[in-house]
């Protein structure tokens, strides 16, 4: 159960400044995980809050972000049917301790969810982009992290999922075997939230993310915009007249 795993030191341990306890507490961690087939998710939501905290007791900022780094592996170490839970307890946890985040501690937090916004990327790929895992992450990503009407869910987090998000699907660019495909599912959350967000702030930073150039360049729309303007450049010219 993940109620002993919270409670295990090498939940503790993955905050230790010696490596060799870092490592073995993260091998621990992953040889649990990694033998669930299914795990509740109030026992997920119990793990999750102990690895925050175990975040939050490291100040070293190097030991941070390799902290960070570990725990975004650890979904390519799940079973199928226990990575989109995992997430979703993932999210659930940062959006309810958000509050309590301080100043000085919410770097690291930002830096967790880059990470895991990218493991999420790097998970879809491996399923080589299964439009139904897809729209099963959308669906998790809608309920927490860019739900456009719940105000439990923290402005903050909304903000830098949406700053973040273009930035981590370039990494995984190259394992999309049709880009505007998988570009129209990806991208619904932001649509939505872009849509239907109760605050305009909110609204315009998912269309700013939709503006982005890099979706432009994805879809083909500058390379088309480009081409319209080579037919009109050569329709105008007349060549030179005698």
């Amino acid at each position: 159960m993940a109620t002993e795993a919270q409670n295990s030191p090498f939940i503790k341990n993955l905050a230790s400044s010696d490596k060799r306890t870092r490592d073995q507490a993260l091998n621990s961690l992953r040889a649990y995980l990694s033998a669930q087939t299914q795990i509740s998710e109030l026992d997920l939501l119990k793990l999750w809050k102990g690895l925050f905290y175990c975040l939050w007791m490291q100040d070293k900022p190097h030991l941070q972000n390799r902290l960070s780094t570990d725990l975004a592996s650890l979904p390519s170490t799940l079973r199928p049917t226990v990575v989109l839970p995992f997430l979703r307890a993932f999210y659930i946890t940062i959006a309810r301790e958000w509050v309590n985040i301080e100043a000085l501690r919410m770097d690291k937090y930002l830096f967790l969810i880059r990470q895991y916004v990218n493991a999420s990327f790097k998970w879809l790929a491996s399923t080589k982009w299964d439009q139904d895992l897809v729209r099963q992450w959308n669906h998790m990503v809608e309920e927490t992290p860019l739900h456009p009407k719940d105000m439990k869910v923290p402005n903050g987090l909304r903000y830098h999922v949406l700053d973040v998000l273009l930035d981590e699907l370039e990494k995984v660019e190259d394992t999309w075997d049709d880009k505007r495909e998988v570009l129209g599912l990806i991208m619904e959350p932001v649509e939505r939230l872009a849509k239907e967000g109760i605050l305009k702030p909110v609204r315009l930073a998912a269309k700013e993310c939709l503006a982005d150039d890099r979706l432009k360049v994805w879809r083909g729309e500058e390379a088309n915009k480009d081409d319209e303007m080579g037919e009109d450049e050569e329709e105008e010219w007349g060549g030179i007249e005698d």
